[in-house]
């Protein structure tokens, strides 16, 4: 019974050609595999891809009290894959919950970019989109926000509100003064009241969008590469959740970060080696209540999280 398990199972051999072997009949092979099964001397594991997926995204949900984590598979663990992966599956969720009367809040980079190109057109009535954060930037590096913006615009048919203002001022007073335009305050406002915000997480590295388009002094950067795991909305943040300066964020144009929190759905689009300490901060801050990323990323958090 076991020569002829080992032979099926292991050696690929057909229940006709080990009959022919043992001479007997190919009932008679077949009764021994069956046998073989029943006394548990043959042990067959099915592996799904997708219940392995959907166990751990329930773990992911306990661990850090999100509403949904989507887990998205991915060929190879490098940044620019995740992002094109993480664009596709990000925008087909999108795709399932924008309803008509939706405010949809959204900042800028290349995730969100991905995010943008891959929206489906949809049929949606008196549905708002706006900007959450600035994005002019002084440099030569591209922030795709006012791309970002004007897809989601054409995406669910709506004329989208932008804001066009560097990301980070010199002088927290630079900010007071121009939030203090009727229609600068407006835009914000219509942010705090986006029921929906999509936001992603940048890395604190040489190669982030944020930090090559100019915004910071030396000592900034300084502050930075010491406390920041990444940043949200364009404000930087530890592995807590917890603002790194406050006198950055006085600096900053756009949502504060606790409004992430109340939103009905706050949305987080991020994955790749370099992201997993921001996704783990911004998780720990409660700023998203459901969590787009790889499942590498995902393997990642649970194992900081201790539930690997």
């Amino acid at each position: 019974m076991l020569d002829a398990a080992r032979m099926y199972y292991q050696l690929d051999y057909s229940q006709q050609e080990i009959a022919r072997q043992f001479g007997v009949s190919r009932p008679t092979v077949s009764r021994f595999l069956q046998q073989a099964k029943e006394e548990g001397l043959v042990q067959i594991r099915i592996v799904d891809p997708l219940e392995s997926h959907d166990s751990m995204a329930r773990q992911l949900e306990k661990s850090f009290g999100v509403e949904k984590a989507v887990l998205v598979s991915v060929p190879r663990y490098d940044d620019a894959i995740v992002k094109k992966y993480l664009g596709e599956a990000a925008a087909e969720y999108l795709d399932s919950i924008i309803k008509d009367g939706d405010v949809i809040g959204t900042t800028w980079g290349t995730t969100l970019y991905e995010v943008a190109l891959n929206l489906k057109d949809k049929h949606v009535r008196n549905v708002k989109v706006v900007q959450l954060n600035g994005g002019v930037s002084h440099s030569q590096t591209q922030t795709y926000a006012y791309e970002i913006v004007s897809l989601f615009g054409q995406a669910f048919h709506t004329a989208p509100y932008f804001i066009p203002l560097p990301a980070i001022v010199d002088h927290p007073v630079v900010k007071q003064t121009i939030e203090q335009d009727r229609h600068i305050r407006n835009i914000l406002e219509l942010g705090k009241q986006a029921n929906i915000a999509i936001v992603t997480v940048g890395a604190p590295t040489e190669d982030s969008v944020l930090i090559q388009a100019n915004y910071f002094t030396e000592s900034d950067l300084r502050l930075i590469g010491e406390k920041g795991a990444g940043d949200i909305c364009s404000r930087y943040i530890d592995q807590t959740g917890t603002l790194c300066s406050e006198e950055l964020n006085e600096r900053t144009i756009g949502i504060d970060l606790e409004q992430l929190q109340i939103k009905e759905k706050s949305i987080l689009v991020a994955g790749g080696p370099s992201k997993v300490d921001g996704i783990y901060g911004a998780l720990r801050g409660k700023y998203a209540n459901i969590l787009i990323t790889d499942i590498f990323t995902a393997k990642h958090l649970l194992e900081r999280d201790g539930s690997a």
